[in-house]
């Protein structure tokens, strides 16, 4: 069988903590990346131990170990050569359209060398090449090279020794890349059907690289976001927030962007804004939490224009899941944001 792989070569965490930052959200004013809205496996590695290897993760080869960094855990790669297949049940799990996010780090000492890579796979040769370093991102495939600047913020040294956020989307044949708020590479056409996904990377000592917050959802339009309303309500999974807080992250704005376009399309158009969590932790802490998000995320819709009089919110805790919390992919369901459409 033949492998289809798609290469990423990315940035990632150092164990010295420098780099941890948050992006102004205006910065993403233009973002239009969607998270699939089915998750497929994600993993931010809380129930992993320090120390130990991923629980959700199988070594293929190579070495890697999870830690902290901030308030957050992170798979940090301690090998040359190293391979990572995230545990989905589902052997063939990869459909036609999908998204993966992560966020990623990679220590100056490599100086031109990549960190982090995703390779989609079918099967055992490798057709498609994505590689992101610190100048651009260059795509390879057969008889193919396309090359992708960084934006001025990941060019060269400013490339190294922070936390960098990742977005791709595959569309059927097309294929999307993200640095933080910027696309940095449009592959209209490609020639493949991936069904796993490996991460690799190759450790040089003293060197850390490492990912967190990785997630992979099935679907990624905004046109799916526009006929949820229309039925009466839309599930995301791709606002998210920083750990325990109501704090948003900055890659969100892809999904609220699409969401006030669409609150600004059809003035009349009421929603509840319903924040839910996992059953993590304790009831009224979870019921609280979901509360602050959700008016998180009113108060920034009001922020774009939307008339706050169009926007309820309401905190649910963990008392409404849509998963299993007890499993990592039931979870990984329940926290989320729900829009409601009000009559």
């Amino acid at each position: 069988m033949k492998k289809v792989v798609l290469l990423l070569l990315l940035t990632i965490p150092a164990l010295g903590l420098r780099g941890l930052f948050a992006q102004d959200l205006r910065a993403y004013q233009n973002y239009d990346f969607v998270a699939g809205d089915k998750i497929i496996f994600a993993d931010d590695f809380a129930d992993s131990q320090e120390g130990e290897f991923g629980t959700h993760w199988r070594l293929k080869e190579g070495q890697a170990v999870v830690n902290k960094s901030g308030d957050e855990k992170a798979f940090f790669i301690t090998k040359f050569y190293t391979k990572l297949a995230p545990r989905v049940k589902t052997p063939a799990y990869l459909p036609k359209d999908f998204t993966i996010e992560f966020d990623a780090y990679l220590d100056a000492g490599y100086d031109s060398n990549p960190g982090i890579r995703i390779l989609l796979m079918n099967g055992e040769d490798a057709s498609i090449t994505v590689e992101t370093s610190r100048q651009y991102t260059t795509f390879y495939g057969p008889g193919t090279q396309l090359n992708g600047d960084n934006p001025k913020d990941l060019l060269d040294d400013n490339y190294f020794n922070k936390w960098i956020h990742y977005a791709i989307a595959v569309k059927g044949s097309q294929i999307k890349i993200y640095a933080n708020q910027t696309r940095v590479l449009t592959v209209p056409e490609v020639t493949f059907k991936a069904t796993t996904l490996l991460v690799s990377g190759d450790y040089s000592d003293g060197k850390p690289m490492a990912f967190k917050n990785f997630k992979l959802a099935a679907g990624g339009d905004q046109n799916v976001i526009g006929k949820a309303f229309t039925d009466g309500k839309y599930i995301s999974h791709g606002i998210n927030f920083d750990v325990n807080k109501a704090t948003l992250k900055p890659e969100s704005m892809g999904e609220i962007n699409a969401i006030a376009k669409i609150l600004k399309e059809n003035a009349a158009l009421k929603v509840e804004i319903g924040g839910h969590t996992d059953a993590d932790g304790e009831d009224a802490s979870n019921l609280k939490l979901s509360e602050a998000r959700a008016t998180t995320v009113k108060n920034q819709l009001v922020s774009m224009g939307i008339d706050s009089n169009r926007l309820t919110t309401k905190g649910y805790g963990e008392t409404k899941p849509i998963g299993d919390n007890k499993t990592f992919e039931g979870k990984a369901e329940n926290r989320r944001v729900e829009f409601v459409k009000v009559n």
